[in-house]
């Protein structure tokens, strides 16, 4: 891994993008702090061709977009001519909106549209990839839910944002899981968590909580990760201090 792959993930500044002038200034924020790279969630209601100049004015890059569930699966096209506007190749299904994972008919669909999408993706030069959470590792006959969606779809059609906090949440293995997803892995959310004193778990700074992250990023690296993206669904102090402390951690990784 090195310095230039590492990117945040703008969700853990969700209280500070809500607006184009708070987007720009947190951007700007960002930069300051060393990351070379974004991926969005959202472009602060401006326009994504707007937004995507915004944040190169500020000297970062856009590795990647979270985008809406419901237009990835029922108007991919759009999707195609958001990223275009972006100008960045790779869009991530951020989450399986209104999906029963024990409803074996919607799992059906789901991994149905996921494949369909992707095509239309691949054809304009894109890449879907799929991000999951803990209850992709529902089992259904012997194997998890996100084990199907990645065996009964292309590798050309659909590829990975592996949350490694969600795998190890869901009772999965990271480090195997990156393993078993090798050349499907463009995209990776470092993500690290500890627990309280009563069990409850709680995330934390990459680096200062519990899972191995050496080995992770080991494993993803040698899986054709491009990028490692730092993520933190809630933070304890201020979420720029969470952020910096993360880069410093994973600045001592790079080669």
């Amino acid at each position: 891994m090195k310095i230039e792959q590492i990117a945040i993930q703008l969700y853990t500044l969700r209280d500070f993008t809500a607006n184009p002038e708070d987007f720009k200034t947190t951007l700007q924020r960002v930069r300051e702090i060393g990351y070379p790279a974004v991926e969005l969630a959202g472009t602060a209601g401006l326009p994504p061709a707007e937004a995507a100049k915004i944040v190169r004015d500020a000297g970062l890059e856009i590795c990647s977009s979270h985008e809406s569930p419901k237009m990835i699966l029922e108007n991919p096209q759009a999707v195609v001519d958001r990223l275009g506007e972006l100008g960045i190749t790779h869009a991530a299904y951020p989450w399986p909106e209104g999906i029963d994972f024990s409803n074996a008919k919607q799992v059906e669909n789901l991994i149905a549209g996921l494949d369909s999408a992707g095509t239309v993706l691949r054809h304009a030069g894109m890449t879907l990839c799929y991000h999951n959470h803990a209850h992709e590792f529902f089992q259904r006959d012997g194997r998890t839910v996100l084990e199907e969606i990645f065996a009964r779809t292309s590798p050309e059609h659909l590829q990975a944002e592996l949350d490694i906090h969600w795998v190890q949440a869901g009772g999965g293995n990271p480090a195997e899981t990156c393993r078993r997803l090798a050349g499907r892995l463009p995209l990776l959310h470092v993500k690290d968590f500890t627990v309280t004193a009563t069990g409850e778990r709680q995330f934390a700074e990459v680096g200062h909580g519990n899972l191995n992250i050496p080995e992770i990023l080991a494993a993803a690296e040698a899986a054709g990760c491009k990028w490692f993206i730092v993520e933190q669904d809630t933070c304890p102090t201020d979420p720029f201090e969470c952020i910096t402390r993360s880069l410093h951690y994973l600045k001592g990784l790079c080669e």
